[in-house]
């Protein structure tokens, strides 16, 4: 039996899919992910990525912030793939609890998925620091260096988790609930070095563990497929 077998025959007995996603999920979609060997964060900048994108630099340096945020994370006409769209048809079949996701692309919600626990934010909010009025992603890209509130002149700031920030209380309550109730859990297009986040995953205890990745991921008792997301979801047909 090949891995798509036992991947289709998994799912076909699951009553109870959890779906943990990272940058990996969306690279078939044109974006990069962080940490491949043509990732961003392998890029030459300013300053090191990951400084870039922390809440230090937000505050500190607001403008190099927003560029490099500009350039690299608001990425114009990227639209779903085979895995965004193959998840959305599970839930909608009534097989999938929800998709617990790293990116803060929205393309999970742009493909028709309903349940999506995003740890690290969205871009596609942003609000204001001072009063907390709301403004979306086309605002960012067109009021540079910094764009500032039309409200109060206070700086907008993504709905995004930098670096040196906590991850939102209710979006981790409700992707642990998700995770916990699986029979199922995919994870998918991750390392699982990024922690917190990565350390959700310990709250499964259903039947099966999957793994899809195009590097090894190390993940004890799991059906493990190395290739694409997409291509691999692809395959599956939701019955």
């Amino acid at each position: 039996m090949t891995e798509i077998e036992q991947l289709q025959e998994i799912i076909d007995a699951s009553e109870r899919i959890a779906f943990f996603g990272g940058a990996g999920v969306s690279t078939e979609s044109g974006l990069k992910d962080f940490r491949s060997a043509d990732g961003l964060y392998r890029e030459k900048y300013k300053y090191p990525p990951e400084y870039m994108l922390s809440h230090e630099c937000f505050v500190r340096h607001t403008a190099d912030f927003y560029e490099y945020y500009r350039e690299k994370l608001l990425c114009e006409g990227i639209l779903p793939n085979a895995a965004h769209y193959k998840l959305a048809e599970l839930e909608r079949a009534g097989k999938l609890v929800g998709v617990v996701t790293q990116n803060i692309d929205g393309l999970h919600q742009a493909a028709g998925s309903k349940a999506v626990y995003e740890l690290h934010g969205s871009v596609l909010r942003n609000y204001c620091t001072n009063c907390g009025a709301f403004y979306n992603d086309g605002f960012i890209k067109t009021h540079a260096p910094v764009p500032y509130c039309e409200k109060c002149g206070g700086v907008i700031k993504p709905d995004v988790v930098l670096y040196g920030e906590q991850l939102d209380d209710e979006t981790v309550r409700g992707a642990v609930r998700c995770i916990r109730v699986a029979d199922t859990l995919i994870i998918a297009g991750t390392s699982l070095t990024v922690y917190p986040a990565a350390g959700l995953i310990d709250y499964f205890s259903g039947k099966n563990l999957v793994v899809i990745n195009r590097d090894p991921v190390y993940a004890s008792n799991a059906l493990f497929i190395c290739g694409k997301v997409g291509e691999t979801l692809g395959k599956i047909v939701v019955r």
